[in-house]
């Protein structure tokens, strides 16, 4: 049987996905300049004999084509980039980089493609349809990798039926995937925002103009925009993580700073909310004497799991692993540039368990101790090969 060759298979290269990973992990790169890591993926599928094309400056797109007749055509994506954090692990493949560090796991996500590569490789004489290998760059800085990519023709010669990502989790245990069709994650905007007054003593406060208290005030009345204006049914996030006033007990200042993000699963009121925050901003601070630049950068879109692939991508996960490894996921505020993908094709992003609580391997993403249960690697590979080639109606 098919999914008995690509589970063998899928044990036979572990130990090269591992290696792969390793080297990826101690090699880390940020978003835009992943030149040595676009340069190693590239040196592996030559040493396989897959035919690629660069794309987005540092991206890769690479094709697998079935020896069996078929149109069919389904595209994989990994991500590249690593995050600007001092890795705290003490490991043999500790990052080499100082102040970088895979704390995403996107090594494991591209290894993990490399080996559904190979795997793919080996079989080519069993399958019809094509697999379109998207290694992207950039996933954890705007404006995305994803969005360059498209942009670029990543989803066209040949367009893809469908579109699909795995990402780490090490909140579910190794041996284990999470699915959630529809609504998956965010969109996610950044606001940057000063309120400027007229400083002064802090015992006069008639002759100043109290940036601190108009800005108490624009933090408070927003949140009226969730809680009072959003739909109770659509998810929506608004949170102020910086504000800077540098005054002093005694010296109210001149101005006041503050950044936030915004959050939510619906595009028509995403763009509203945005009109919203600013008059309502702006306006406070004229009405008490002052003034506001109130400005937000958009980011990505929210994900979508289109239900039909999902429920289907979700059955072959069920098959390959066995229903009860195969979890129900709750909605994410994050943010993930795959969503640009769900937004221009059908797509399905699941979620990977590399975490083990015995050997202490837990920590979440975007932390120094972050790492993966390199056993997860077994499988991350050959259930990727398993849904494509069911996907392609093999």
């Amino acid at each position: 049987m098919l999914k008995d060759k690509i589970s063998l298979l899928a044990k036979e290269i572990h130990a090269n996905v591992v290696e792969n990973r390793r080297h990826l992990h101690a090699n880390p790169e940020l978003s835009f300049h992943e030149y040595q890591t676009s340069a190693y993926v590239a040196q592996k599928l030559d040493e396989l004999g897959i035919k690629y094309a660069k794309m987005a400056n540092t991206g890769l797109v690479a094709m697998i084509k079935g020896e069996k007749p078929s149109d069919a055509v389904v595209a994989l994506r990994a991500d590249m980039d690593a995050l600007p954090i001092v890795e705290a692990n003490e490991v043999p493949y500790k990052s080499k980089n100082p102040g970088v560090m895979h704390a995403c796991g996107h090594d494991a996500h591209t290894s993990s493609l490399l080996g559904t590569a190979k795997i793919l490789t080996e079989l080519k004489n069993e399958f019809g349809g094509t697999v379109k290998l998207i290694f992207q760059p950039a996933e954890e800085k705007l404006p995305g990798g994803a969005s360059m990519m498209i942009k670029e023709g990543v989803l066209e010669n040949p367009k893809p039926d469908a579109v699909i990502g795995q990402h780490v989790m090490p909140l579910i245990e190794a041996g284990q995937v999470g699915f959630r069709s529809g609504k998956y994650m965010a969109s996610t905007d950044e606001i940057y925002v000063t309120v400027y007054g007229k400083g002064g003593h802090g015992a006069q406060p008639q002759q100043n103009i109290d940036p601190v208290l108009i800005t108490s005030h624009i933090i408070v009345a927003l949140q009226q925009i969730i809680s009072r204006v959003a739909d109770p049914k659509t998810p929506s996030v608004l949170s102020f993580g910086k504000v800077i006033a540098n005054g002093a007990t005694n010296v109210i200042p001149n101005e006041v700073y503050l950044e936030g993000t915004f959050r939510t699963m619906d595009e028509d009121w995403r763009a509203r909310a945005h009109e919203k925050m600013k008059k309502m901003a702006e306006g406070i601070a004229e009405a008490m004497g002052g003034s506001c630049d109130f400005n937000i950068v958009r980011g990505y879109p929210f994900l979508i799991n289109e239900e039909k692939l999902t429920a289907e991508v979700r059955a072959y996960a069920e098959d390959y692993l066995g229903k009860e490894n195969v979890l129900d996921l709750d909605i994410w505020m994050a943010a993930e540039d795959f969503a640009y993908y769900s937004q221009v094709s059908d797509a399905c992003f699941y979620r990977l368990g590399t975490g083990n609580k015995e050997r202490g391997i837990s920590s979440s993403v975007h932390t120094p101790t972050f790492d993966v249960d390199e056993e997860s690697l077994k499988l991350s590979t050959g259930l990727m090969a398993y849904i494509a080639l069911k996907q392609l109606g093999n």
